[in-house]
């Protein structure tokens, strides 16, 4: 759906050129939840906003749903804009506006629905995002997770192949943030709409996103299926942002291993083999004792995972270790 060729973006300020984005080359399937995670100033809101032209290119070719949208005059602009919703941090609402008029507003200024048809599409839009009874309230009157809904609303009226998302959630307290990314990936599996978000929070990434690609500096330093970049993080970058979403500092967590006795490795199960009872049985069958020194389950999007930093000692490790491989266990040994 969205595709970057050496896609780079250069700022002029106080007459020196400042790279926001260096030369980028990515791939958005079709369909997909693709995030886009760095800290503030790596160029990630750069990225989303060339999606749809609202920054300009200093280089490279960007294809959106097969059409080079670089080489776009103003009219084929326009037209190409309202395939394209977007979802902003702080809402953006018109606050003299009621709430089905702000939902309204992109079918107004597209100018091709009649007021009945108008009204009928915001009807169904408000029900689609659980406020049908609140079409006649203005922003100040709502919750914040209530504006975000409206946003979204807003963001599908026109029927756009995409929807971008810039920090969509960061304003929003947990619950709320789980609310609206649950309502984010229903409309991207009911619709098949291809949505890019981009955010600073590990955590929203492995709720809702397919792909992701990890950014600092201007360039993006890891990419990949989320498991894989979640799980087994290669960048110093992406470390980080891993251990912050699981309260680590995995300099701690070493030094408090330090006095552990035996073989220390972390175990990385995917799918069904989360929950299989392998620890009791590869313990029986090799004579290794362990001790688990830390450990998280949970779920990326709908799929369970699992990690485990186990102390292993006595016994035959090598079996224990190779029953690891064969039961389809990532095993990486820490010591």
């Amino acid at each position: 759906m969205i595709e970057f060729q050496q896609v780079n973006k250069t700022y002029r300020v106080a007459g020196r050129d400042i790279p926001a984005l260096h030369p980028t080359s990515l791939t958005v399937p079709q369909g997909q939840v693709f995030g886009l995670i760095g800290h503030s100033g790596a160029g990630k809101s750069t990225l989303l906003r060339l999606i749809n032209r609202l920054e300009t290119p200093s280089g490279g070719t960007i294809i959106v749903d097969g059409e080079d949208v670089t080489a776009f005059n103003a009219d084929q602009l326009r037209r190409f804009r309202q395939r394209v919703g977007m979802i902003f941090q702080h809402f953006n609402l018109l606050s003299s506006k009621t709430v089905a008029d702000n939902v309204a507003l992109p079918l107004s200024l597209a100018g091709e629905l009649s007021r009945k048809q108008i009204d009928q599409r915001v009807a169904e839009l408000l029900a689609r995002v659980g406020l049908q009874d609140h079409a006649k309230k203005y922003p100040a009157q709502l919750s914040g997770g209530q504006k975000q809904r409206v946003g979204i609303a807003r963001a599908l009226a026109t029927e756009p192949k995409i929807l971008l998302c810039d920090e969509a959630t960061s304003a929003l307290d947990p619950q709320t943030t789980a609310s609206v990314l649950k309502l984010l990936a229903e409309i991207n599996r009911e619709l098949n709409l291809t949505i890019v978000l981009i955010t600073h929070e590990m955590d929203v990434i492995r709720r809702v996103c397919d792909q992701v690609a990890v950014m600092d500096a201007g360039v993006i330093v890891e990419q990949g299926p989320v498991a894989k970049v979640f799980l087994h993080p290669q960048h110093p970058t992406t470390k980080r942002f891993v251990q912050e979403s699981e309260n680590v500092d995995e300099n701690e967590q070493h030094d408090d291993f330090a006095h552990v006795p035996g073989r220390i490795v972390r175990l990385t199960f995917q799918g069904e083999s989360t929950y299989a009872p392998l620890l009791g049985t590869v313990a029986r069958e090799t004579g290794v004792d362990y001790s688990i020194l830390a450990g998280r389950i949970d779920r990326i999007k709908d799929a369970p995972y699992g990690q485990l930093t186990l102390a292993i000692t006595g016994g035959d490790m090598d079996a224990a270790f190779a029953r690891f491989t064969e039961a389809d266990v990532h095993m990486e040994v820490l010591r």
